[in-house]
């Protein structure tokens, strides 16, 4: 059933792009066709597949097929749709609530503009918490953060975007984090976003929220900044700093703080340096066993990614090393406090 969901879902968008490609017959105005495909090999030094503590990159020794992901927008006036499905190991494991598929529904919602300064959206989309995105093209970096793999992935619900020259904001309400169906106990999230991006200055900023009470009746409420400034053509800074906290009876939390060194020497060559800082200090995620880790611990995670553009194929080799301040990875039986990554992807984008 689902091959022939997926065949079936194939031919319908092969059919659109063959006549948008066709030179005398376009997409309809307001219609438009894009998406990727991400393929990868990761090799481990500890030799296995349980050193990894972050998303999509879950392998060791193995060349990997992670997602292909179809994209339709249309716009008629002051209305619009957005379209974007994804099938694979990465979508599957974006979409971790729903059952066990690799076809995912990525995005899907519909909005409406009342005004140039206004617009509405009902639907599913990608979190506006953070500085990683699900796509593997939108990212420097190939492998995940901390902060993206232990944050919210997406919401699903209504929310409204307000843009005044340099200022927007954003509200929501949603349903409980990475739920695209929630039918049970009326449980709502609140999502906001602040940004401030001056044409004048190659600078944004962004504080993002997002709170509510999980499925346990747990509060959870997380706090985000992110910062970009293009210093010069060629150098640009990237900043993700995040925490989250918890509340049922007593209050635990972690956080997290990134920093992203972007250099591009040209337009087809690229650099990228993250050096990640991830506290789990009350056994929440990584340090999740209370027994084994009672004060909980810490990880250090430095990543560095090439980029080398061709057309619309970027290659990322990449070195990644994360040290843990007590042993978290493991080499064999032999607990180990450091594990490094080698990886190659190879992302296209039409």
């Amino acid at each position: 059933m689902m091959r022939k969901s997926l065949f079936a879902l194939l031919a319908v968008f092969s059919i659109v792009s063959a006549r948008a490609q066709d030179s005398t017959r376009l997409l309809p105005v307001g219609f438009k066709l894009s998406g990727s495909a991400d393929v990868y090999y990761k090799y481990n030094f500890n030799k296995n597949t349980s050193d990894n503590k972050t998303s999509f990159t879950n392998s060791h020794n193995s060349f990997e097929l992670n997602m292909l992901s179809l994209k339709l927008e249309s716009s008629f006036k002051n209305v619009g749709m957005v379209a974007d499905i994804g099938f694979g190991k990465r979508a599957e494991d974006f979409s971790y609530n729903d059952e066990k598929t690799r076809l995912a529904i990525k995005q899907l919602y519909i909005s409406y503009a009342p005004a140039e300064w206004l617009k509405f959206s009902m639907g599913s989309y990608s979190t506006h918490v953070g500085y990683e995105l699900v796509d593997a093209y939108a990212n420097r970096n190939y492998s995940m953060s901390y902060m993206f793999s232990y944050g919210p992935f997406f919401h699903t619900g209504v929310k409204a975007d307000l843009t005044f020259g340099s200022h927007s904001f954003m509200v929501g309400v949603f349903n409980p984090t990475d739920f695209k169906s929630a039918t049970w106990g009326g449980i709502k999230f609140i999502g906001a976003q602040y940004g401030f991006a001056p044409a004048e200055v190659p600078f944004k900023f962004y504080l993002n929220y997002i709170g509510g009470r999980d499925t346990f009746q747990t509060r959870n409420d997380q706090l985000d900044a992110v910062i970009t400034y293009q210093l010069t053509p060629k150098f640009g800074l990237g900043y993700n700093g995040t925490y989250s906290m918890y509340k049922n009876g007593v209050s635990t939390n972690w956080y997290g703080s990134a920093l992203y060194l972007n250099f591009d020497p040209s337009e087809k060559i690229g650099l990228t340096l993250r050096g990640e800082y991830f506290s789990d200090k009350d056994n929440l995620k990584v340090y999740g066993d209370k027994l084994e880790y009672p004060e909980g611990g810490s990880i250090m995670s430095v990543t560095l990614s090439g980029q080398y553009k061709i057309g619309g194929l970027t290659l990322v080799p990449e070195f990644r090393l994360d040290h843990g301040s007590h042993d978290v990875f493991s080499k064999g039986d032999m607990p180990r406090a450091n594990s490094a990554n080698l990886l190659l992807a190879a992302i296209y984008k039409f």
